[in-house]
């Protein structure tokens, strides 16, 4: 899989997801075999980049692999600027989000919404990759509803724009991530352009990660909500794409994982935010786990505290 001029190890990608895939997510999700780990999505506005929560998502000290950071916004000019700004950051890929369901991005026409406006997209493309040096990606739905589905036409916007490859959530904004993604949607367009495509929606297993490679011929898979908490997800798909017997992590490495992941999270941002930060991962870990949940591990203030009680969960578990 090539994005632009940069050749990824193989063909599975972490999902920007707001709130999730920061510094130590990507890092963890390419340990675990991600050939691709993409920022969180940020806005392009310039007024917004000295604030902290902004600088923590461009934060790319100790990255250990591409650094694509995807931005978010609704003028051309706006967005070119924060594309240039981020390459100068050290930004290896840009990403454009027009995906976003959020009804907070949509209500500024940002997002997915910004499906409904093909000249504007078309101009955001063409402005965007004019400004940089880099590969530009795209992330889009399906369309905006089922009776406005125009994801091959925002295809050939974008490969006529210059972007380098464009990933397709199967579904449209009005679904948010209700029902079933429409693979049948994304194999279309990988039949109607030549840039590489990456499907995005509903891959949760091995299984499901090949079938959706072989049915859409999508050049790449992209993971999301899959990831979380099982971040293993990755080398358990790559093994199954090769053929191999998919290995499951034992208890006391899963252990070691979120233990390593809530340090990662503590240093990257400070004993208070860390902690708070943590408690939605640890309540997909137990999930995954299927361990019952310890109500007074969700309200540990310190991290100590919150290794302490998860420590004991874990013994509880074990034994």
């Amino acid at each position: 899989m090539k994005i632009g001029s940069h050749t990824l190890k193989n063909k599975l990608i972490l999902a920007p997801m707001a709130g999730i895939t920061d510094l130590p997510f990507r890092n963890l999700c390419r340990h675990y075999g991600a050939g691709l780990a993409i920022s969180e999505m940020v806005a392009s506005n310039p007024a917004l980049r000295h604030h902290r929560r902004t600088q923590l998502k461009m934060n790319h000290q100790g990255e250990n692999g591409l650094r694509s950071i995807q931005i978010l916004g609704t003028d051309p000019l706006i967005m070119a600027k924060a594309a240039y700004f981020n390459q100068q950051q050290g930004a290896d890929i840009i990403d454009i989000n027009m995906g976003c369901p959020a009804k907070k991005v949509c209500a500024v026409a940002a997002g997915s919404a910004l499906l409904k406006n093909e000249t504007l997209v078309a101009d955001i493309l063409e402005t965007v990759v004019k400004a940089v040096q880099i590969p530009v990606t795209l992330k889009i739905r399906t369309g905006w509803d089922k009776d406005h589905k125009n994801a091959i036409a925002i295809a050939k916007i974008a490969e006529n724009s210059g972007i380098s490859a464009l990933t397709i959530h199967g579904r449209t904004r009005a679904c948010k991530f209700n029902g079933i993604a429409e693979y049948d949607t994304i194999k279309n367009v990988k039949q109607q352009v030549k840039i590489p495509i990456i499907a995005n929606g509903d891959i949760t297993t091995p299984e499901q990660a090949a079938f959706v490679l072989h049915y859409t011929k999508a050049d790449a898979i992209m993971i999301g909500r899959g990831a979380q908490g099982q971040p293993w997800i990755f080398n358990q798909f790559q093994q199954y794409l090769d053929g191999k017997k998919v290995s499951i992590p034992t208890t006391t490495h899963i252990y070691q994982t979120i233990v390593e992941h809530l340090q990662q999270l503590t240093q990257f941002y400070g004993e208070t935010t860390g902690v708070r930060i943590a408690r939605k991962h640890l309540k997909w870990y137990f999930e995954r786990l299927k361990l019952p949940h310890n109500p007074t591990l969700y309200q540990a203030t310190s991290a100590q505290q919150q290794q302490t009680l998860l420590q004991h969960s874990f013994n509880v578990f074990l034994n």
